[in-house]
């Protein structure tokens, strides 16, 4: 996809590349009524986009992103979103994507003592730990506009959260486990990657409490945290099989999927607990396809991409560097409603 540029905005608007660029860049010299001209046709050609009435930025803004990869194929997904998207924006001068490795606040600090001097804006991926919300306190300090993605950061100036509402996602979860037992009393098997990303905790409490308050005849094992590590998850799956004669159900609210699917792939053919994942993806789709799942309560992973970019760039625009939340709408995806993306 071709790049608007200035000058495809001079010719729209009928005036001088100089002039546009001193409009746009909000310089003296430029009368009312070729202003107007200036940003209607930058506006009708998408060099400047809107979100709603979100303000966006007239100057190219530098975005750098911290995203803790790892063996997380959704993690991945969301930073090719992210480059794909802002490599189509004139406003975005550059986007780089660091891969962090794993989810300790250390290797985020690491990084960000590396963050160019011309950075406005950052995105990441982080736990909810004292040593990333100081460095994303410094952040906001310096004047660098700072968004959490997929998992939020509280205590922090941060800018704006762009993922689902993880305790919705969590008492979603709970009411289709419960819906599908029906009044048949069992065990949940429940895999947590981490307690210390925010949004593990609250989709672990409101399963919970949803679960308790609506289900009573259904419990809930011991949880199992995996740092979304196949090498963990996969044992304990074993053993829970094993060991549980009435598990119904089982919920994986993080990573650490390939696990818990290839030992339901080496048990095929025998009865299977109920399965519930989170996020599409190439294997999660294959999964489902396969009968080795059956829900996938995805937070859209392009969806996710385009909206940090805005409200990027909405935050560097804004007077004031805090934006109203506004949560991603998660999809319930069955085997018979895949998307194509």
């Amino acid at each position: 996809m071709k790049k608007t540029t200035i000058s495809d905005v001079a010719r729209k608007a009928g005036l001088s590349t100089a002039t546009v660029d001193r409009a746009l860049n909000d310089r003296g010299g430029v009368t009312a009524a070729n202003r107007q001209r200036v940003f209607r046709a930058a506006k009708e050609l998408g060099y400047l986009p809107t979100e709603g009435m979100l303000p966006l930025p007239t100057r190219p803004a530098h975005l750098e992103f911290f995203i803790p990869f790892a063996h997380n194929s959704f993690m991945q997904d969301v930073a090719r979103k992210i480059t794909s998207f802002a490599s189509s924006l004139p406003l975005v001068a550059s986007c780089n994507v660091t891969a962090l490795d794993g989810i300790d606040p250390d290797a985020l600090v690491a990084a960000l003592e590396g963050l160019p001097l011309r950075t406005n804006g950052v995105g990441v991926i982080a736990v909810d730990h004292p040593k990333t919300r100081h460095a994303i306190r410094r952040l906001c300090e310096s004047g660098v506009r700072v968004v959490t993605i997929v998992t939020d950061v509280l205590s922090t100036p941060r800018s704006a959260f762009v993922g689902v509402d993880n305790l919705v996602a969590g008492r979603t979860a709970a009411l289709i486990m419960g819906l599908t037992s029906r009044e048949k009393k069992g065990s949940i098997g429940l895999f947590l990657g981490s307690r210390t990303l925010h949004g593990h905790q609250q989709r672990e409490y409101g399963f919970r409490t949803l679960l308790e308050e609506q289900f009573k005849h259904l419990t809930i094992l011991p949880a199992i945290e995996t740092r979304d590590e196949n090498k963990l998850s996969q044992p304990a799956m074993e053993r829970m099989l094993r060991d549980t004669d009435d598990l119904v159900g089982v919920y994986c609210v993080g990573a650490g999927r390939a696990g818990i699917a290839e030992v339901l792939q080496a048990a095929k053919g025998k009865k299977r607990p109920f399965v519930i994942m989170h996020d599409l993806t190439d294997a999660t789709r294959a999964w489902l396809a396969e009968d080795l799942i059956d829900v996938v309560i995805d937070q859209n992973a392009r969806l996710i991409g385009e909206q940090v970019v805005i409200r990027l760039l909405g935050s560097i625009a804004a007077s004031t560097p805090t934006l109203s939340l506004k949560n991603i709408e998660p999809r319930i995806i069955f085997r018979e409603n895949i998307p194509l993306v």
